[in-house]
């Protein structure tokens, strides 16, 4: 249990940031909707989307599991902070779902980071 955790979390978000891409690399109209009203489309849609497959990338690598959860902070966050202040909670009547998405995806990502704590190293 100790190792298998610690693998479920990290396969849970990279799924979870890897089957998002296709609604922003082939411009669905939800996802171009959202960058557009946060003022970010196409340019933000995009290097989100490469930005989150790098993450979710990275926390499949042993070595780079905490860069991978670092990355995946900042970018939920982001979109937490942008369902906070510009587009609501509920998105396109999703109830909520994309948000509470976000919401888990960070919460995974701290625990992984957490977990992964004494791998960090700083130059």
């Amino acid at each position: 249990m100790k190792k298998t955790l610690p693998l479920l979390l990290r396969f849970a978000v990279a799924i979870i940031l890897i089957q998002t891409l296709r609604f922003k690399f082939t411009a669905h109209p939800d996802s171009v909707y959202i960058f557009t009203k946060v003022g970010l489309e196409p340019y933000g849609r995009i290097i989100t989307g490469i930005t989150e497959l790098i993450a979710g990338i990275l926390l499949l690598i042993p070595k780079t599991i905490w860069i991978g959860a670092m990355l995946t902070l900042g970018i939920i966050g982001g979109a937490i902070m942008m369902h906070i202040t510009k587009l609501g909670i509920e998105v396109n009547s999703d109830g909520g779902v994309l948000f509470g998405t976000a919401a888990v995806t960070f919460v995974l990502s701290a625990i992984i980071l957490w977990i992964y704590r004494k791998e960090i190293r700083f130059f």
